[in-house]
Formats: C-alpha cells, structure tokens, sequence
C-alpha cells in the first residue's frame, strides 16, 4: 500500500496481531471500572509518539530490530493485558462496562516505511500534519449477536526512516488507563527490549515493577461509580468528550511548537512569583508558574488575530489540570496501580484580570489554590465533575487543558537504540491541551508542547519570549 503525504511517501510493510505469550494470562479475565476510569468513557483516543535515531537501512530494522521491538511487547502484554483487551459495553444501559480479555485477543501493529524527513519530524517547530501518517488507528469497534459491544483498546505503528530513525506511536483508549500506566507499559516494553538487544539474560527479579491490576482494592469513599454510572445513562452525555474540550479538529494552517524552560529561567519564575505574590502562595512550584506563564500567553495571543478581530466572546477563562492520586492515603492504591487514578481540577480566572499587568500572579494563584484543594481532599467537587464538563463543551469557552507530566520520564524510554529524540501528543491540536514533559537534554528543565493556528502561534510565541526575557532579567 502506497500513497502521497505532502509529497512523502508512505508504505504498509505489515499489518499484523501481537498478543500476550500463550496461556500467560487466564481467559477470561475481566476488571472492572473504577470511578476513576469511567469520567473517560467519551474521551477521544490519546496518541502519543517516539522518535529514535537509527542510522541503519529500512532492510537491516526488519531484519534485527523489529523481531526483538515484537517479541518483547509480547512479553510485555503478558503483565499489561489490558492494552490488548477489550472495553466491554453491555447492550442493557444498566450493566456496568467493563474490560475483558480472552484467548487470542491481541493488539494492532502496522509497520510502515516513510521518505519523511527524520530531522524535520523532530524539530521543535513543523507543522501539524507531519506527524498524522504515523498514527495508527484504533480498530474499529464491534457488536455481537447479543448486541454487546467490543471496543478495542490500543493499537501501535512503528514507522522506519530509512537510515535515519524510527517511530513509535500509540493511539489508545483512556478507560484503559492514565498517563502513568502508558509511561509504565513503555518503560517495562522498553527495558526487555534493550536486555535483548545486547543479548543480556532477563530475569524476573530484574524486571521493572509489575503492574498492580486490584481494582477491587480502590476505595471509593464518596460512592463516586453510581454517581458517574447514572450519568452516563444521561443521552446528552453521549454527545462529548471530556479531554476534548475545544472542539476544533481542522487542522489547516495549525504548527506544531516545543517550548523549553530550563532549570534557570524556571527558578527566576519562581522567585519572581513568589516576591509577586506577598507569600499568598504556599507552594510556588515548577508546575504552577509554568503553567501560569502558559496560560497568560495563550489567552493574550487569542485576544485577536492580524485583523484585530477578536477571537473568544466568553469573559471568563478555564484551566483543567489532572492530580495522580496514588499518593493518597484515602484510596489504598499502590504506586505501580494500572488504570485512571487521576483527580481533575478547573481553575476560573476572569479575562479581564488574567490578561492584566498581573496575569500571571493572577492565574498562579487560581492554579496553587486548586493544589491546596487537592492536598487537603483530593476528590473536592468530584460529584460535579461530569456535569462540569458538560457544561465546559456546550459552546465556545476559553478553555486551556494540561496533559502530561515532567514525572513521567518520557525521555527515558530506552529500547536499546538510546533515549528518544523527541516524544509528544499528536492529539494537541484537537483536544486544546498543551502537554508538559522533561527535557529531552536532561537537567530539570521542562518542555512544553503546543500546536496553534500560524499566525496565533507567532503572537504567542512574542509573548512568551517577552514575558520570559522581562522576568529574567530582573
């Protein structure tokens, strides 16, 4: 199979099914979902890619690197079932989904060969539709004669730059688990591949964590799953998406940026916050100035275009941001838990004072009192979190929302060929998110990433550049 992207040139290689290694996992095995997992049940699929240089012909991938990338994500599956089961949808609304997996399921692999340009693909700056051939798609769902519907749950594309790099790009289902959980699944495929790339013996002692699957374990201490349950039967709430809070999937004229903040421009904000904000603010971390730093940026750059015509009506501005609750005593989960088990927050700010002189203090401030919330009860407002997001995705509202997390250690996913060239969401640009990660050159900088109409994406990066120079400079 061939065809034409922006004059580069994709080729389907193979298109085939990895599943866990024979009788390694019990069928069925079935888990149920949390009230953690069940806010995700319209979230659109999440996709996450990884570059890594590898200056070898497409020929010798195929032949040495690609039989031991398959072999080992079998291996992985055997402990990360999940990602090759299905979600389970009863046809009776009353009957709980949940996830199930039998012999012989398995999870999509497409290898495909690109003529991309390897280095454009990484760089920090390119645009939206680069990366959308790498991208598999999620197979599609089924009905069973009962009227049970199965809906899978991941699907991968390995893309070959001939004597350059690959990819690795993962489009999966939120039900099946949060950002840690992918990033643990990586790390685990990553490491048996390494140990067989340089041919070391592995052993189980060795291995990374196992995943934790007791879901019978989370405590629910505000009887959150009927309160979701119930609204999922609510029709108007087939009609969102939770992580899809602007809706704006046209892609036409969008860039993709990656923004780093090192270790010293990150503690001149700080101390610049903290002096801005009288000591109001307990806790000025990494996370709250630059998320505070980003979200004036993106509201200034949205007030208008070339033309001064002004972009959003709404006067109040919205940031959602997701806490792992793993740490917390009330819920018993252990740190290697596989699943959701993330609380969600949405900061309120005025327009008028969060594009003002002190925009910044303003949405800093907005952002560490929800902090404190979270610290103090991590599911504050959870009952309202559905209904919340229904009300955010009914028009046109200024919402920001931050995926991703510097704690994950994207940049250490080694599979033996070195640590990733680059890594991101590709679903930025229809979700309104910006994502946040470490810094693919170490250190304790961070990176943002973001994808934005050209002419917007120019305005915000003015005036990132002139808020970052004003304050540290002082």
């Amino acid at each position: 199979m061939n065809f034409n992207q922006n004059e580069t040139i994709m080729r389907v290689i193979e298109q085939s099914e990895i599943a866990p290694p024979p009788g390694s996992v019990p069928s069925p095995t079935t888990l149920p979902l949390t009230f953690f997992d069940i806010p995700w049940f319209y979230c659109h699929p999440i996709q996450r890619i990884f570059f890594y240089h590898f200056p070898h012909p497409t020929h010798h991938f195929l032949q040495t690197t690609l039989p031991i990338l398959k072999h080992s994500l079998s291996i992985t599956l055997q402990h990360f079932f999940p990602f090759s089961s299905n979600l389970i949808v009863p046809p009776n609304s009353q009957n709980t989904p949940y996830i199930r997996y039998l012999h012989g399921d398995s999870l999509s692999l497409t290898v495909a060969e690109s003529s991309a340009n390897f280095n454009i693909l990484t760089s920090d700056s390119q645009d939206i539709q680069n990366w959308h051939p790498l991208v598999p798609n999620l197979p599609s769902p089924r009905t069973e004669q009962n009227g049970t519907r199965v809906i899978p749950l991941m699907a991968i594309q390995i893309t070959v730059l001939s004597n350059s790099g690959f990819s690795i790009c993962l489009t999966f289902n939120h039900l099946a688990g949060d950002g840690k959980s992918l990033h643990h699944f990586m790390k685990f495929w990553a490491f048996i591949s390494k140990a067989r790339a340089n041919n070391f013996e592995i052993e189980h002692s060795l291995l990374l964590d196992l995943p934790s699957h007791e879901r019978d374990r989370v405590k629910d201490p505000k009887g959150l799953k009927l309160t979701y349950l119930k609204q999922l039967q609510d029709i108007e709430s087939e009609k969102m998406e939770f992580a899809g809070l602007v809706q704006d999937p046209n892609d036409a004229n969008k860039v993709r940026t990656t923004l780093v903040l090192n270790n010293e421009q990150i503690q001149k904000l700080k101390k610049w916050v903290s002096v801005k904000c009288n000591e109001t603010i307990q806790h000025v971390s990494t996370f709250v100035v630059t998320c505070s730093l980003i979200w004036f940026c993106m509201i200034k750059s949205e007030q208008s275009n070339n033309e001064g015509d002004c972009v959003v009506d709404d006067d109040i501005c919205y940031f959602v941001f997701l806490a792992d609750c793993r740490d917390c005593p009330e819920f018993s989960i252990p740190k290697n838990y596989f699943g959701n088990c993330l609380a969600s927050y949405i900061v309120v700010v005025k327009r008028d004072e969060l594009i003002g002189k002190n925009g910044i203090v303003v949405a800093a401030n907005g952002i560490e009192r929800k902090i404190r919330d979270f610290k103090s009860d991590p599911l504050l407002g959870a009952e309202s979190l559905m209904s919340d997001y229904r009300e955010l995705s009914k028009s046109n509202k200024s919402i920001l929302v931050v995926a991703g997390s510097p704690k994950l250690g994207v940049y250490e996913t080694d599979f033996g060929w070195g640590k990733p060239n680059k890594s991101d969401l590709v679903h930025l640009s229809s979700s309104g998110s910006i994502s946040l990660s470490d810094c693919r050159d170490g250190g304790s900088g961070i990176e943002v990433g973001l994808a934005l109409q050209k002419i917007r994406m120019t305005n915000f990066i003015n005036i990132f550049e002139e808020q970052v120079h004003n304050i540290c400079s002082m």
